[in-house]
């Protein structure tokens, strides 16, 4: 088995990845040009926290897709912890750690139901987490049928801003997030997850459990998911049912646009992280240089279609290094 894994070692990479940086950079730049303050710790500060809910989302999207599966329960785990967090830490008895175990519990128990019925019981996964998803956001209005709720001044304030008044605290949690993936990529669960996205049969071959792998991608998405639903209520102070309907488009375009391949085995979260500063930071540059609200929504249209083909060569580009393996 250890032979098996190695051959895959080299797939880690991301090839998309350093594309994705150099978009970021000019966009950015073009960004400051037009608004000073974007350089200013208030301006990076407010730009990461708008980008951190997205790419921690993102993140959990793509080790499912490195798999080679989709996941459209994202937003559902999403909304259920941020109700959660907004009817328990506030005026309810959980408070900010109460409430944290309870969101990470949820997507814990939706990650594991959707490998279950994806790697033991073979459905596809593009219906197994539409059902998901349609029954999470059922669950969230049951617990919260309208926006409010009350999120504790712990979470609100401790996760938003600067540490200090001298670095951002979404800067921490976006470091945190990629030293664990620099982690998970090394391990052997890592390892496996690569190989059975490149190419299932092999991976199977190689002694790999297929199932175990899927099922471990799934649970961990969907801790990626509550965590992402934890810091919405950070940024919201409130809770919202249909607060997250706006991500799913977003996740995967993030995913994309960070050279993860869709069809799986390519890729990794640190493009996915740039990914989802990409499509933070050309909302802001769309914005400061006046770009009107319908040309926004064409421009975000065309960068989605420009980030399924970067995927779509990562997916290449991964292919012919396999080849002589």
């Amino acid at each position: 088995m250890a032979q098996g894994l190695a051959r895959y070692r080299r797939l880690i990479p991301s090839s998309g990845a350093p594309i994705a940086v150099i978009l970021y950079l000019l966009m950015y730049g073009v960004y400051g040009s037009r608004a000073p303050s974007a350089f200013s710790l208030f301006g990076i500060t407010t730009l990461l926290d708008n980008t951190v809910v997205l790419a921690i989302a993102a993140a959990g999207l793509t080790l499912v897709v490195l798999t080679a599966e989709l996941d459209l329960s994202g937003i559902g785990v999403i909304a259920i912890a941020n109700v959660v967090v907004a009817t328990t830490s506030g005026a309810g008895a959980l408070g900010w750690a109460g409430s944290l175990v309870v969101a990470l519990a949820v997507g814990l128990a939706v990650g594991l139901l959707n490998g279950w019925l994806v790697a033991v019981l073979g459905l596809q996964s593009l219906a197994a987490t539409i059902g998901t998803m349609i029954a999470c956001e059922g669950v969230a209005l049951l617990i919260l049928d309208a926006p409010g709720g009350e999120v504790a001044e712990a979470i609100a304030n401790g996760l938003t801003g600067a540490a200090g008044g001298v670095f951002p605290v979404a800067a921490i949690i976006l470091i945190g997030l990629l030293a664990l993936w620099l982690l998970l990529a090394r391990t052997r669960l890592g390892i496996a997850i690569y190989a059975v996205g490149a190419d299932e049969a092999a991976a199977r071959l190689s002694g790999l459990n297929v199932r175990r792998t899927r099922l471990a991608a799934f649970a961990l998405a969907g801790l990626c998911y509550a965590v992402a639903g934890y810091m919405l209520s950070a940024e919201t102070s409130s809770g919202d049912p249909r607060a997250s309907d706006a991500f799913l488009l977003f996740m995967y375009a993030a995913v994309a646009i960070g050279g993860t391949a869709l069809t799986g085995g390519a890729g990794g979260v640190f493009g996915t992280v740039v990914g989802a500063g990409i499509l933070t930071v050309m909302q802001k540059m769309l914005f400061a240089l006046g770009v009107a609200e319908f040309y926004t929504s064409v421009f975000n249209g065309i960068v989605m279609i420009a980030a399924i083909f970067i995927g779509n060569f990562s997916a290449i580009l991964a292919r012919r290094q396999r080849r002589p393996a």
